[in-house]
């Protein structure tokens, strides 16, 4: 979810709405992201996704820079129109999916932008795709309704009624976050302030169990600990490149060169790979360090990593391997 600076507006009207829609369902396409719901208020924009081939922040990064470019031209405006980063809630599918699919679509009513009679016809939220009103091709609306009924008649009717039954819950702060770790499971106080603080850095929340939590922080810890024994280890971009030129037998400025020689882009993906999913550079570093579009390095990542995979390449840490 994000909002728009100082809670100003990031829709004026129709026109920025479909201009929105249009980028974030190309881009939902281009990165295999599924979309199970989301909704446009004027000043903020509900989500629901599953990754795909590339990471939500590139989705985000793509979106919000795409969306923010385009209002400020149409408006004459310059300056920030986001405010902050987007706020991400990492979630537990069961038993959240449902209820967060029905808390993003009662946006509109919430908002007194549309009542439950006028839903259906609300074109601005994925509720109208999944009760068959409106076809957006990028939404995934069968994930949904096969949740209620293998018959799709039958899946509508009894989607329209559990929306129906969550008009009387309200706000629900449970699924929006406002603590730094939501678990239905209970946290010990002292154990979240000590474990949360990975997850500070990037705004992150957590929605699910006490066990669904543990897990992802602990998976967490591993990947920091692995980055900084890394990082000690004298690992950065330019080792990186200096390794993967010498297995992919090029100089060590090859894999930084333009070009489509298949061994200098098969270093240049390893490379994106390793910085990435390792040291945790972000995209849009290797981006200005590449000349490459964002979308252009979140494919060099993937790539890099069915290389990485298919000849057991590695980068090897002495501290861990003890």
């Amino acid at each position: 979810m994000s909002r728009g600076i100082e809670r100003s507006k990031i829709f004026q009207d129709n026109t920025d709405r479909n201009y929105f829609l249009d980028r974030l369902g190309g881009i939902i396409r281009e990165t295999s992201t599924a979309c199970f719901a989301w909704a446009l208020l004027p000043n903020h924009f509900h989500l629901l996704l599953k990754t795909g081939k590339s990471p939500i922040s590139a989705v985000m990064g793509r979106l919000l820079t795409g969306h923010a470019v385009s209002y400020n031209r149409r408006h004459r405006r310059h300056g920030h129109l986001f405010q902050n980063r987007y706020k991400s809630i990492l979630c537990e599918e069961n038993p959240y999916f449902l209820q967060l699919v029905r808390y993003i679509h009662l946006n509109p009513i919430r908002a007194n932008i549309s009542d439950i009679r006028g839903l259906d016809r609300y074109p601005f939220s994925g509720h109208s795709a999944i009760t068959g009103k409106v076809k957006r091709p990028w939404q995934d609306v069968e994930w949904v309704l096969k949740l209620f009924d293998g018959r799709p008649a039958f899946a509508r009717r009894k989607y329209k009624t559990f929306i129906k039954e969550g008009l009387s819950q309200g706000k629900r702060d449970d699924l929006t976050g406002g603590g730094l770790i939501r678990s239905a499971g209970g946290w010990a106080a002292l154990e979240a302030k000590r474990k949360a603080k990975i997850f500070q850095k990037s705004d992150e929340r957590i929605l699910g169990s006490g066990e669904f939590v543990e897990n992802v922080l602990s998976e967490a810890e591993e990947k920091m600990e692995r980055k900084y024994a890394l990082l000690a280890e004298g690992y950065d971009l330019e080792r990186i490149a200096e390794k993967v030129s010498g297995l992919m037998g090029l100089k060590p400025s090859e894999p930084w060169l333009p070009g489509k020689d298949p061994k200098r882009v098969a270093a240049r993906s390893l490379l994106c790979y390793w910085a990435v999913r390792e040291l945790g550079i972000s995209m849009a570093e290797l981006s200005r360090r590449l000349r490459l579009s964002l979308s252009g390095v979140s494919l060099s990542v993937k790539r890099g990593e069915n290389i990485a995979r298919e000849k057991g390449y590695q980068l090897t840490v002495e501290k861990l391997e003890k």
